[in-house]
């Protein structure tokens, strides 16, 4: 064999071997991001950017998708204090999602802002590619490819949910994967289920699936005709307990700060919560939600059903503070579209979610009423429901291994003349 081809030969499986370990490096361990609305970011500091990133990382959350508008003149400032904390913080990542359902956004204002941020070193990538997601905007669907010529690729894994699965599934040639917003009960149905979930999983033919989860939905915002409740009680328990039957490659928590739609896991930050929204806000913490998640991400990442604990025993409770009997003039939906009224859904319980290393006892109290329970012997994870009325008022009270939780009243009308709300608060022990 001459130099020429024993030099050709020895090119040809050193390509062989960087084609190998490239095909390596594209398998994507599963993540867990949160949804950050920019949009309500508004002269924010970079100080906020620095606490919700940092809250978000002692969680076990892996990074922000960051929502963004197409005329907010605060977006890009904004998006540079999200990158740049990330950045400083390590090992937290970030990526844009277009929201296409607030306003019309050209192809330059896309390719832009993706070229702005895709070399930061907080930029969540796949496949050497800038990821990038969506609000909905199936009928903006056939601009990526223009975007894609501008920016040296993307990675692109939208929310088309308004198609559905299988109106993804025509669409395959567009995308490299999907993230489905489908993260509540519909309305009339009191429990999710994740047949949505694997419809998406099926159409999408081995293409990435991100996973919605969220703890509550309940918005009464008059200014944009919104003013529905979908079923909660159990929903951030179900939720977890379903990421984990159907293992998707991303999951996406809806959302970090949306406190308009009660759907928020961070710290209350009041300069976010829009007009309206204080009243059913203010004083209805979620942040005691965050407490579970590093052990339910845990065991996501391990591919693991079990949920493994050896933390500090907790226990976390979610609840309305009045019963649904309460709200006799209430107009608030059973779930988006709905044509019953949220008080005939709405289930009237406190929501207990226990993590213990051994059986332990747990007591709830509503005023001088309570009840105490044992939790599983078979796993760390328990998951209780203290049914309550309007004969069931008083302060609550949480307590297990000597410790103790004091949250809101439960009463049995709606207080101070306002009007009646489901947005649940959150204590831990």
């Amino acid at each position: 064999m001459g130099l020429r081809s024993k030099i050709k030969r020895l090119i040809e499986k050193i390509e062989d071997r960087i084609e190998g370990s490239e095909e390596h490096e594209t398998e994507v361990d599963r993540k867990v991001f949160a949804h950050y609305i920019v949009g309500l970011t508004c002269h924010q500091a970079v100080e906020q950017w620095s606490h919700d990133v940092k809250t978000a990382k002692e969680a076990g959350i892996d990074g922000f998708a960051l929502n963004i508008g197409p005329s907010d003149p605060w977006t890009e400032t904004q998006l540079c204090h999200a990158y740049h904390e990330a950045e400083q913080v390590g090992d937290f990542v970030v990526f844009l999602s277009f929201d296409m359902a607030c306003g019309n956004w050209s192809v330059e204002q896309v390719t832009d802002l993706i070229n702005r941020f895709k070399d930061s070193s907080a930029q969540f990538k796949v496949d050497r590619k800038t990821f990038v997601s969506t609000f909905e905007g199936p009928d903006w669907a056939d601009n990526w490819a223009d975007v894609r010529a501008h920016t040296g690729d993307i990675y692109l894994v939208p929310d088309w949910s308004s198609l559905g699965p299988y109106g993804i599934g025509e669409k395959l040639d567009l995308i490299d994967g999907a993230f489905s917003w489908d993260a509540w009960p519909k309305a009339g149905q009191t429990q999710m289920n994740i047949n949505e979930d694997l419809l998406y999983r099926d159409n999408l033919q081995g293409k990435k699936y991100m996973m919605g989860v969220s703890p509550c939905f309940y918005t009464n915002l008059p200014q944009w005709n919104k003013n529905w409740y979908s079923s909660s009680e159990s929903l951030w328990h179900d939720r977890w307990q379903q990421v984990l039957d159907v293992m998707p490659d991303f999951v996406q928590i809806i959302t970090w700060n949306d406190f308009g739609e009660s759907s928020y896991i961070s710290d209350i930050i009041p300069a976010q919560v829009v007009e309206g929204a204080e009243e059913y806000v203010n004083g209805y913490s979620h942040t005691a939600l965050r407490a579970v998640l590093p052990y339910f991400i845990a065991a996501y990442k391990a591919g693991s059903r079990v949920v493994e604990f050896t933390g500090e025993d907790t226990a976390i409770a979610w609840y309305r503070t009045t019963p649904a009997s309460a709200g006799g003039g209430c107009e608030t939906t059973w779930g988006q579209g709905g044509s019953s009224l949220a008080t005939q859904g709405a289930r009237d319980v406190i929501s207990v979610l226990v993590l213990a290393k051994v059986p332990t006892t747990v007591t709830v109290a509503i005023g001088s009423r309570w009840k105490s329970f044992g939790t599983r012997i078979d796993s760390p994870l328990s998951y209780f429901e203290i049914p309550f009325d309007a004969n069931s008022t008083g302060l609550v009270t949480i307590a297990m291994n000597g410790k103790t939780s004091e949250g809101p009243a439960i009463t049995s009308e709606c207080l101070e003349g306002t009007k009646m709300h489901f947005n649940a608060v959150a204590i831990r022990v």
